[in-house]
């Protein structure tokens, strides 16, 4: 039972109406100092306080100030959560303990755009009508706060180790949170320099346990895996729904062409399918007809509807070796929207006329059903054509596919894009998430035909809409700044490569570069810096086309099951070509440049989560291998020693200065090698070698390398390093230690 208010003190209404109503936080103090409250009240009115909150009537914010529960601090720490069509920004408190939903606020920019998802604030709320307003007053940090690692005991102490490579800090655990050494968690850094402390906040499990390498990536960059309740119910619900009416107006009947899926044979969804015939038409002697199909999502995935609001936030599917974290609902990624083998499907399709030179004749686009007569995979499509057999009854579907291909591949050898054969690895695992292997992904003429296919449909879609006069979210690839190409001369010198910077740079520039240089040991460098001095792509509606492909207009069309950029060019399409419903809103041409930086974003996350899951694989792979020698290929320099690879694996390691040698080793940045004073002797990128692996960490993904000669003697004692520069010659590396 409560107590009563002492005579004299507020009563509970009138503290409610106080917290309420006070422009500025009301503490304990505040509400003393309203109601001029004596010492012995002030006693009194902390016991109130505390009968309040365990009645549920009031919380208490960070600063011991007070609020109505289920209402808001009056000033709090924000996360955005969301830009509307209009422009609008959205955000929602970062902690909320109530069992009520937390209110969204509006907030008031002070600059257009400043704010994006994801990013935290601290803000004054205020209370408008039924709504909440918020009034940013500090950005803070995104995410910093929360640190992933792993747990360890030491002398008895729990320490954190982050997941990061970069992060060489260990930070004592004040707080546990019921986690053991060797756990995986979230922490949050407590405490002020020079003493900072971890506290866990949630225990994520086994780092080293088979499919946990994803999940850390997943937790670490925050990419959201569950969809809201009422996504699912409408993702359900309109996966029932009727194709609609066929022919007559409605879809187009494509059920009669024997349409065909060819994708990785791990494919988790197939957003796409093509079929080829040579065109009979007069006009066009020589040329072919083409059907490219792609999965009509944007008939089921409505602007502004749950789903849709939920693929935003994503942006895109992410994929790893174990999973996919699917952008949309997987009843619709897996089930109704994929072009599954068999079944009818609703279909945007592109209807191609291809001339016999591999140009574009012409297109349309239109909604209909198809029926894909196959799911293939690259390997079994290339193993038919190779065969030639003729009981093979894919055999006559295929092969005048690989026949407009071909007319295909001459337009792509005229236009001449940049042809880097950059090897990507690929991770097998077993039926429980084990490692079988890691390896270069073998590259098809099947991969090629599907890449072309679907090249020729993007160009297409954005042509149509620019004819249509609609919107478009191109695929911007702009060319190199003049910076990257300066540094690209720099780095061909060190090799004796010329590279004149006056002429006009083409992909067909950087092509003639490897051309020249030939099957040489360090083309493989040579290529990746080429890849570097490359732009990065991105999503805008603004067209500045696309360099690497070496295109005037492209936008990407052709897989909207797991890209957001790719649903908006189809609701685009269906609102220009008046297809039915679905069609792109008012409200999203407005706001196709925010949209865009915000899908460019996710892309660059789902990246960067990519990589980063297989480099762990490949660090577990290789952790089986400690002690051994294997083959590397030196990938960077630096002052601080040179990075490496493994030899048809892949996994960087770094190969620390002060471990190579007993000499001093001068670092000449110019030709970003290491040059041994006393012998000469240079570490250059490109050069293969063998090396000993020292370690290989799973949860970081990182690896160290030893040198061969070192056998089984111990580590080198800590040696300080000093950078000494020297006029008109490179900076020179000094070790100040004993000499060995």
């Amino acid at each position: 039972m409560p107590k009563r208010p002492t005579p004299g003190l507020p009563t509970r209404e009138q503290i409610l109406d106080f917290i309420t109503t006070s422009p500025t936080p009301a503490g304990k103090r505040e509400i003393a100092r309203a109601f001029g409250l004596s010492a012995q009240d002030k006693i009194a009115l902390k016991a109130l306080l505390k009968d309040m909150a365990d009645e549920g009537l009031i919380d208490s914010a960070p600063g011991r100030a007070f609020h109505k529960l289920g209402g808001l601090p009056k000033v709090t720490v924000l996360r955005i959560a969301d830009v509307d069509d209009g422009g609008n920004v959205w955000a929602v408190p970062e902690k909320w303990d109530a069992e009520t939903p937390a209110p969204r606020l509006r907030v008031r920019e002070r600059k257009n755009g400043a704010l994006a998802v994801g990013d935290r604030v601290l803000a004054r709320t205020e209370e408008a009508g039924n709504g909440w307003i918020a009034h940013p007053m500090k950005s803070l940090a995104r995410g910093e706060e929360l640190i992933l690692g792993v747990l360890h005991e030491e002398n008895g102490k729990l320490w954190l180790q982050g997941v990061e490579k970069k992060e060489r800090r260990e930070f004592q655990v004040s707080d546990a949170g019921g986690a053991k050494p060797g756990d995986l968690v979230l922490a949050e850094k407590a405490g002020r320099p020079p003493r900072i402390t971890a506290r866990v906040t949630e225990v994520l499990g086994d780092p080293f346990a088979p499919r946990s390498f994803s999940m850390i990536a997943i937790h670490k960059l925050g990419i959201p895996t569950a969809f809201a309740p009422e996504a699912i119910e409408e993702a359900h619900r309109v996966a029932a729904q009727p194709l609609g009416a066929i022919g007559d107006g409605g879809r187009e009947d494509l059920r009669h062409l024997p349409i065909v899926a060819i994708d990785p044979a791990d494919a988790r969804d197939h957003d796409d399918a093509v079929w080829a015939a040579p065109d009979d038409d007069p006009a066009n002697p020589g040329g072919w007809q083409a059907i490219v199909a792609i999965a009509d999502v944007s008939f089921y995935v409505r602007p502004g509807n749950a789903i849709d609001k939920e693929a935003r936030r994503r942006g895109n599917s992410v994929y790893f070796p174990d999973r996919v974290v699917p952008m949309l609902p997987e009843e619709l990624s897996a089930d109704i929207c994929s072009l599954k083998e068999g079944v009818d499907r609703a279909a945007l399709v592109c209807d191609l006329r291809i001339a016999a030179n591999g140009t574009l004749s012409s297109w349309r686009f239109t909604r209909a059903v198809i029926r894909v007569v196959a799911n293939i995979a690259y390997e079994d499509a290339q193993a038919s054509i190779d065969a030639a057999r003729e009981d093979d009854a894919l055999l006559p579907i295929l092969t005048p596919l690989w026949g407009c291909w071909k007319a295909l591949s001459k337009a792509r050898a005229a236009r001449a894009p940049l042809d880097l054969d950059l090897p990507e690895r690929r991770v097998m695992l077993d039926e429980k998430g084990r490692i079988l292997s890691v390896a270069p992904r073998e590259r098809l003429d099947a991969h090629m035909l599907i890449e072309d296919y679907m090249i020729a449909a993007n160009v297409a879609a954005a042509k149509a809409l620019e004819t249509k006069k609609a919107p478009v979210m191109y695929r911007v690839h702009e060319p190199p700044s003049r910076e990257k190409l300066v540094a690209l001369k720099d780095y061909l010198k060190t090799f004796g490569v010329e590279f004149a910077l006056g002429q006009v740079i083409r992909p067909g520039t950087f092509n003639h570069i490897l051309e020249k240089i030939g099957e040489v040991d360090f083309r493989p460098q040579i290529m990746e810096q080429v890849l570097r001095t490359q732009t990065q792509a991105y999503y805008a509606p603004d067209n500045h086309g696309h360099f690497g492909l070496a295109l005037g207009s492209y936008a990407h069309f052709t897989s909207p099951i797991r890209r957001y950029a790719d649903l908006l060019v189809h609701r685009s399409l269906v609102d220009a070509y008046k297809l039915g419903d679905g069609g792109l809103t008012a409200g999203e041409a407005a706001a196709m440049e925010k949209i865009g930086q915000s899908i460019s974003t996710l892309e660059r996350r789902a990246m960067e989560a990519e990589r980063d899951t297989i480099d762990r694989y490949v660090a577990a792979f290789l952790a089986t291998r400690i002690g051994e020698v294997v083959d590397v290929r030196i990938t960077g320099v630096a002052s601080f020693g040179f990075f490496a690879t493994v030899e048809g694996i892949g996994g960087d390691g770094l190969m620390p200065v002060r471990d190579i040698g007993r000499e001093y080793f001068r670092y000449d940045e110019a030709g970003r090698r290491l040059v041994g004073e006393e012998t000469g002797t240079e570490y250059a990128s490109g050069m293969r070698l063998q090396l000993r692996l020292a370690e290989s960490n799973p949860v970081s993904g990182a690896l160290r390398f030893e040198m061969v000669e070192g056998g089984g003697r111990p580590a080198p004692e800590p040696r300080q390093t000093r950078v000494i520069k020297k006029r008109g010659r490179p900076a020179n590396i000094r070790h100040q230690g004993k000499k060995r």
